[in-house]
């Protein structure tokens, strides 16, 4: 047994605009894994999460509601902690941000930072409805990004480039609240000075067990310089005042990952626990955060800095996942892959959807993908075709014939070692989140036993009265590598492995449990543990989602989310856009506009085009002359400043720059696009 650690674990919290589904469950299911398995090895663990409440759309959407504000939360809270849960989830603690508990420590943590000095007050320019009177979270102000040219993109990041933007970037922005152009207005803010941090934050992430791919983007941001962080927001608002300042309050990204606190805190006065032993900065306690990888940079600096700049400890690691496809493509109402929790729950048994997640989970923050086919054929042929018929096969033939009595030793005790010899390196894979490499190793030693018992071949023995007793020792051998592995899987699949417990007559198991067979004892009547996922159900629950499309959505988030939302169109949207080679025929820059070049585009029979594409720091006017690329002719014409612009063109980017797209050799002006 390791030495017995103590640690607190979250999951990143559930915004309250929207219902749990498959994508977040990526992560309550790894964070659920992980826990149980700490808990096997014999560790005091505190697992807690809460409803992400505040912010702007929370406040809009109770006022579409006609409800308060908190009593949407507390509604939203309810049933997500509901529906997490059903899927085995087994938190300490769901609570909401909206507490007594966060805004103790949201307070506590702001006024040491304001006493150390880490706080600075300056005036913004923003934008502002006048029709709503109101200021507007960048999220709410939409436009066309000026580097790509996609329209209807909001004010924080373009969701088509991914080029970060503000409300003032965007071409002819709009509010999403009035559909009027915001005006700008200054508006006192408080900052936390994160560039201050810069220094602990390199040594902490140089310490820090977190995945390099997360290290060598932190580092990228360190590049770039750290920028204050903006922790303010003004009224109207839901969430918490700032003292000592009006109509002032505390921005949703410091009071969220507080809330984390705010729940555990909770939890600990239920229990009978001192929180504060967690959270001192000399504490000997481990901190464990599970995030969707969008919200890394908030996980891993800014609140590590924050932590250390108010006196408290900071994060032992922030573990990342990526995000979650659905037949490799992003979850989808229109083709029945948009799945909540609670849709799925009704038609089919969580065990199924927590095992093909841990196939799939590694410790990086690749997406990972939920194939359908590939779902019922995993889970059926491992789960019941592997892991549960080995009980099948063996329990009656030791009811049935020897009154439920295991043998007094094993019948073959080298292959049984095989097992206890996996012992430690599967405890390291669940340790580093190498679910997907467990699962393969304990499948192989699944293939071991069922070899074993097709060997042995248990049911011809029957048949020989000289040879009946050494069927006890094969069903022996068999129900304890069975054992093994229901211990293996136990973090994965806990439904399962309770039902295991229960056939077997064992009240717990801890890690070390495969160590010492078990032998001599009495097992119970054989139950069904499993039975095969039926592809008809999958379909099923797949047309389900197709026909429960809202006929109201939720209000935009003013903060990035750790899920996949749906974005998509149907193909007929799709067969709409009409697409045509364009030769650029004159390029110039235009004056007074740092980002626009204006295009004149030959489009064959269909005469010259004018484009103003925001593509300026990218190309020299005179090197696209001539060039090939392709046109949205049938785009709206969009008034703009300096003229009007009568068609889009089709660009890729990424952090090195925005790239035109071309046809290949022989495409000739005009020519559409099929």
């Amino acid at each position: 047994m390791t030495r017995s650690r103590r640690m607190l674990v979250t999951s990143a919290l559930p915004y309250a605009n929207g219902s749990i589904h498959l994508g977040h469950l990526v992560e309550y299911i790894q964070t659920d894994i992980w826990v149980r398995f700490q808990r096997m090895r014999g560790h005091d663990v505190h697992y807690v999460c809460a409803t992400d409440a505040h912010g702007t759309p929370t406040m809009l959407r109770a006022r579409e509601l006609d409800v308060s504000p908190e009593e949407l939360v507390e509604r939203v809270r309810i049933e997500h902690e509901r529906d997490i849960r059903s899927f085995g989830v087994d938190f300490d603690n769901f609570d909401s941000t909206h507490s007594p508990e966060t805004k103790h420590y949201v307070l506590d943590i702001y006024g040491k930072l304001l006493e150390r000095g880490h706080i600075d007050r300056r005036a913004v320019n923003q934008a502002y409805d006048a029709i709503e009177r109101m200021f507007l979270p960048d999220r709410f102000v939409r436009g066309t990004c000026p580097h790509c040219g996609a329209s209807d993109q909001p004010g924080d990041a373009c969701e088509s480039c991914g080029r970060v933007n503000t409300p003032k970037d965007l071409v002819d922005p709009v509010s999403v609240l009035s559909n009027s152009p915001p005006i700008y207005k200054d508006s006192e803010h408080f900052f936390f000075r994160l560039g201050e941090f810069e220094e602990f934050l390199r040594d902490w992430i140089a310490s820090a067990p977190l995945d390099e791919s997360v290290r060598n983007k932190l580092q990228e941001w360190f590049a770039k310089g750290l920028a204050d962080w903006d922790i303010s927001r003004d009224a109207p608002y839901f969430g918490f005042e700032i003292p000592g300042v009006d109509d002032k309050y505390f921005y949703v990204w410091l009071d969220a990952p507080v809330g984390y606190f705010g729940s555990f805190s909770q939890y600990a006065a239920r229990v009978g626990i001192d929180a504060s032993d967690y959270l001192n900065a000399d504490s000997d306690y481990e901190l464990y955060h599970f995030i969707g990888k969008d919200i890394v940079y908030f996980h891993a600096l800014f609140w590590p800095a924050v932590l250390f700049g108010a006196g408290y400890r900071p994060p032992t690691a922030v573990f990342a996942h990526g995000f979650l496809t659905v037949n490799g493509e992003k979850m989808s109402k229109t083709r029945g892959t948009f799945i909540n929790a609670a849709a799925y729950r009704d038609r089919l048994d969580p065990t199924y959807l927590r095992y093909y997640y841990a196939t799939k989970l590694s410790a990086g923050i690749d997406d990972i993908d939920l194939n359908l086919d590939d779902f019922v054929s995993r889970v059926n042929s491992d789960l019941v075709g592997k892991f549960v018929n080995i009980a099948s096969r063996s329990a009656g033939f030791l009811t049935k014939h020897f009154n439920g009595e295991l043998a007094h030793e094993l019948h073959d005790a080298a292959l049984y070692d095989q097992f206890t010899a996996a012992i430690e390196p599967i405890a390291d894979l669940y340790e580093g989140r190498e679910y997907a490499k467990a699962q393969r190793r304990i499948m192989a030693l699944a293939d071991e036993a069922n070899q074993y018992v097709d060997t042995h071949k248990p049911w011809q023995l029957l048949k020989d009265a000289e040879r009946k007793a050494e069927v006890q020792l094969i069903a022996t051998q068999a129900l304890n590598m069975f054992r093994a592995l229901a211990i293996f899987l136990s973090p994965v699949i806990p439904s399962i492995g309770r039902q295991a417990r229960d056939l077997l007559a064992e009240e717990r198991w801890d890690w070390d449990s495969v160590s010492t067979p078990l032998l001599g004892t009495r097992i119970n009547l054989f139950q069904p543990l499993l039975t095969r996922i039926e592809k008809k159900a999958v379909e099923a629950l797949a047309s389900a989602s197709a026909e429960s499309l809202p006929s109201n959505a939720p209000p935009p988030t003013d903060k990035p989310t750790s899920t996949m939302d749906e974005a998509t169109i149907d193909i007929d949207t799709f067969r709409q856009i009409e697409l045509r080679v364009a030769k650029i025929s004159a390029a110039a820059l235009v004056e007074g506009a740092d980002k626009l070049l204006q295009l004149t585009l030959d489009l064959g029979p269909m005469g010259e085009r004018q484009v103003f594409a925001g593509i300026r720091q990218h190309y020299d006017p005179a090197q696209l002359v001539g060039k090939l690329t392709v046109c949205v002719t049938n785009l709206a014409p969009r008034k703009m400043r300096f003229g009007v612009s009568e068609g889009m063109l089709l660009a890729a980017s990424d952090d090195s720059g925005v790239f035109l797209l071309s046809p290949d050799s022989g495409a000739i002006p005009g020519m559409p696009i099929s």
